[in-house]
């Protein structure tokens, strides 16, 4: 799981988010907002801070779930991350 939370990590610094991250906060925070929820696709909103939250697309399944992407809403600056994106080399 470790090598999960660093590819989250690794994914919002090259997006150019300048702000202390942490991908096992994350994925907790989205197991716990996920919970209960039936299969389908939604977008989360979770407020960080007075001018800071978190846009989440996420597709869930039986017993797992996809994070598509993420906005990271920080004042007027919006950063994106597509999980779903093949990465360049």
């Amino acid at each position: 799981m470790e090598e999960l939370y660093q590819e989250i990590e690794r994914r919002i610094k090259r997006a150019g988010y300048p702000g202390r991250v942490d991908g096992d906060q994350i994925y907790r925070e989205l197991n716990d907002e996920i919970e209960g929820k039936e299969n389908g696709s939604y977008r989360l909103l979770v407020k960080k801070e007075s001018d800071c939250f978190y846009e989440y697309q996420v597709e869930i399944w039986e017993q797992e779930f996809n994070l598509s992407w993420l906005d990271i809403h920080e004042g007027k600056q919006v950063y994106h991350i597509d999980f779903d994106a093949e990465e360049e080399s």
